[in-house]
């Protein structure tokens, strides 16, 4: 078990560690120089009274609570697993709202809230890649929500010129002060109520590089390389580590 993991256990340890995110994403966003490129594209959405589904990878989850236009209230799916409640109530803090499930564990469950929590007039931000990988690679589910809610995908990434990349399964993007930042935000790809299989795959295939371009484009005017997509899992990555060390 990870050393947060066993922190998290400790509810105010749980508590602190959360606050503490959330200040460090706070102070982020407070010194770097950000732009916001595409935010029409949502302002439009906006516009029509239609709640979207925010697409995003899960390394470039940190900054996502100051990602969009907040016209409209704004909800993440986040799994319910250990990491993944620690995220949950740190970007509580930062006004966003949670649902808790995933696209592949639990997916019925976390559809049904989903479907509420757009019919409630709220927008949604999952990440298609997530909790399970590999990393920047969109799963099926984010079409599936689409197709049923009849709400549009919109992607979107960030980049900053100063950060780390974390050894993770996902790439994890940590930004760092005192630079600049940019959000790109994509044009929202509408998923007709009667795809078929082979539609669904192909606007899934889109999902997927729409959002590998942005984040290469992001990376590329933050004066980094592209970062290939993963090609393992989460559970397999972290398997891989464990024998590493091991060995």
């Amino acid at each position: 078990m990870s050393l947060v993991k066993r922190l998290g256990r400790h509810e105010r340890v749980h508590q602190a560690l959360c606050w503490s995110i959330a200040q460090y994403i706070r102070f982020i966003h407070a010194t770097n120089r950000w732009e916001v490129e595409g935010a029409a594209h949502a302002d439009r959405l906006h516009q029509a009274n239609r709640a979207y589904i925010g697409a995003f990878w899960h390394g470039r989850l940190l900054m996502m609570p100051f990602g969009w236009p907040r016209v409209m209230p704004l909800a993440m799916l986040i799994s319910p697993h250990p990491d993944g409640r620690i995220i949950s109530d740190a970007v509580r803090r930062l006004g966003v709202d949670i649902v808790p499930g995933s696209t592949n564990r639990g997916a019925a469950d976390a559809l049904r809230n989903l479907v509420r929590t757009l019919k409630k007039g709220s927008c949604i931000a999952i990440t298609p890649d997530g909790p399970d990988g590999p990393a920047m690679t969109a799963s099926a589910g984010i079409v599936q929500v689409a197709r049923i809610t009849g709400a549009p995908i919109v992607p979107i990434t960030y980049a900053t010129s100063r950060r780390r990349i974390l050894k993770s399964w996902d790439r994890f993007h940590l930004p760092l002060p005192f630079g600049r930042g940019l959000f790109l935000i994509g044009e929202p790809i509408e998923v007709p109520p009667g795809a078929d299989a082979a539609q669904a795959e192909a606007l899934r295939a889109l999902v997927e590089a729409r959002l590998r371009d942005l984040t290469a484009e992001a990376d590329r005017r933050m004066g980094h390389g592209v970062l290939a997509p993963g090609t393992l899992s989460r559970d397999a990555f972290r398997a891989r580590r464990r024998a590493a060390r091991a060995a």
